[in-house]
C-alpha cells in the first residue's frame, strides 16, 4: 500500500527524504556541523578507517541538500571551512557524476535528483523492513510479546510489519491493517510527533477506520501533550479488554515520527517467567531508538 505514487499525499515529501536519507546522509548535519567539520575530524580518534576523499565529497553533498539556493565554489568552501582549491576536484567529480548540478550562466552548484532516483531502485519500504523485521523477531522473542511496526499513509495509519509472540498463543495485529488514528496507540503516537501543519492535514485527511468511534480534532489533540512529555503511548487497548498498548516514535531526520514500533502487551498467568511491562517498555524504546539512529533521526525540539 505505501509502495503508492506519492505525490499529492500529506506528509509524502517527508516520507521520501525518511528513506532517501539512506543514500545521501552519514550524519545528520546542519549548516554550523559543516563549518565544524575539520575539527570534529581532528578531534575523532575513534575511527578505524578514514576516507578523507569521501569525507570531503559527502560534505559537499550534504551542505548542497540544506542549501535552498544554489551556491558558488566560494561560498561551498568558505561553509565547509575549505579553500576552494581543496574543493574543486570534488566539485567538478561530483558534477561529472551527475550528482551536483551547475548552472550554465553563473557557475553556481546545486543537488540534482541523482540521489533521489538512485533510491527509488529499490523499494524504500522494503528497504526499511528488510533491516527491522530481523530485529523485531529477536525483540519478540526477548520479550515473549508482538511487536508491529505502523506508518501514516495518506491519513490512514497502516501496520507495515507485524511478528507474533513466540508460544502456543500471541496477539499481533496483520500486516496491511488499517488502524485508527485517535484509538490506537499508534495513531495518536504518529500525530503527537509530528510538525503542526502536518497534523492538520492528518487529521483533515484521515477516515475512520473499521470500528474507530468518529472524533474531533479537539478529541484527539487533548491526548497528544501527555505523551509528547512522556516520550511514547502506554495506554489500556482502545479496542480489546485486558491489552496494555505501548507505542514508541521512529524520528526521521526531520525530527517527525516516520514510524512506530508498537507492543500490544498481554499479561500471563501461567508458569511461564517472561519479562515485566516495565521491562518489556525498555526494550521496544531501546529498539524503536535504535530504528531512529539508524534514520539519522531524533526528536524534533518543537514536538
Amino acid at each position: 500500500m505505501l509502495n503508492k505514487t506519492l505525490s499529492g499525499k500529506p506528509g509524502a515529501i517527508q516520507k521520501v527524504f525518511f528513506f532517501v536519507g539512506l543514500l545521501c546522509s552519514t550524519n545528520e548535519l546542519s549548516i554550523e556541523k559543516a563549518k565544524g567539520n575539520e575539527m570534529a575530524k581532528a578531534s575523532d580518534k575513534a575511527t578505524k578507517y578514514s576516507a578523507p576523499a569521501l569525507d570531503k565529497g559527502l560534505d559537499i553533498i550534504e551542505l548542497l541538500s540544506l542549501s535552498e539556493d544554489e551556491l558558488l565554489l566560494k561560498d561551498i568552501a568558505e561553509r565547509l571551512g575549505r579553500s576552494p582549491n581543496e574543493i574543486f576536484r570534488m566539485v567538478m567529480t561530483l558534477v561529472e557524476r551527475g550528482y551536483v548540478s551547475r548552472s550554465r550562466s553563473n557557475d553556481r552548484y546545486s543537488l540534482s535528483l541523482k540521489l533521489y532516483a538512485t533510491a527509488l531502485r529499490r523499494p524504500l519500504l522494503n528497504r526499511f523492513l528488510q533491516h527491522a523485521i530481523p530485529q523485531m523477531r529477536e525483540l519478540t522473542l526477548a520479550s515473549w510479546q508482538s511487536c508491529h511496526i505502523a506508518m501514516e499513509d495518506n491519513g490512514d495509519i497502516v501496520v507495515v510489519a507485524s511478528v507474533t509472540a513466540p508460544g502456543n498463543w500471541g496477539l499481533a495485529l496483520r500486516t496491511g491493517s488499517v488502524i485508527g488514528l485517535h484509538n490506537t496507540g499508534s495513531g495518536r503516537v504518529l500525530a503527537a510527533f509530528r510538525d503542526p501543519n502536518d497534523l492538520e492535514l492528518l487529521i483533515k485527511s484521515h477516515r475512520l477506520a473499521a470500528g474507530e468511534p468518529k472524533f474531533s480534532a479537539k478529541d484527539l489533540t487533548d491526548r497528544l501533550p501527555a505523551i509528547r512529555e512522556r516520550g511514547y503511548e502506554i495506554a489500556g487497548s482502545d479496542t480489546t479488554v485486558g491489552v496494555t498498548n505501548l507505542a514508541f516514535p521512529v524520528f526521521d531526520s526531520f525530527g517527525n515520527a516516520a514510524a512506530t514500533v508498537n507492543c500490544p502487551f498481554v499479561t500471563r498467568k501461567d508458569d511461564i517467567e517472561v519479562p515485566s511491562l516495565d521491562e518489556v517498555g525498555k526494550m521496544y524504546a531501546k529498539f524503536a531508538g535504535d530504528l531512529s539512529k539508524y534514520f539519522h533521526g531524533e526528536r524534533n525540539s518543537k514536538n
